[in-house]
């Protein structure tokens, strides 16, 4: 396995701004600084990603009352109708009234984003959420 080259860069910063991102890094558990500007390098080049469109995977996460009329059966229709961009789901019975369910996902972007969309706004669902991340082509 070889190793990619590292170039060292030099970065200003007000003290006070980085007082801030020490104390944040620090919470979050980084051990240096190095790591935790890659990783906010790594997850601005993802974002970008969705915007050119390019492919993603993700989880769009789903929180609803059963109980609701047909919503039980209009997300399973509707999961079926992207099934070639749900690659998997796992549901779990929270109380007696709500379930939660966790789909992956991939696909491009827009595709991605829609199929969140249409989920998340049915009658019936108390919270949704969409999380993308790149296939992890072209970040390093």
């Amino acid at each position: 396995m070889t190793r990619e080259k590292v170039t060292r860069i030099g970065v200003s910063l007000p003290s006070k701004l980085l007082g801030r991102f020490d104390e944040l890094i620090g919470e979050k558990g980084y051990t240096a600084r190095s790591e935790a500007i890659r990783d906010m390098i790594r997850d601005r080049l993802v974002e970008e990603k969705w915007k050119e469109n390019e492919n993603v995977a993700g989880t769009i996460t789903l929180v609803y009352d059963h109980d609701k009329h047909n919503v039980t059966e209009t997300l399973n229709d509707l999961q079926h109708s992207f099934c070639s961009k749900i690659n998997s789901s796992t549901h779990v019975h929270m109380d007696e009234h709500n379930c939660l369910e966790v789909l992956i996902v991939r696909g491009k972007a827009k595709e991605v984003n829609a199929i969140a969309e249409r989920l998340i706004s049915q009658k019936g669902v108390k919270h949704g959420k969409l999380v993308m991340t790149t296939t992890g082509e072209g970040v390093e």
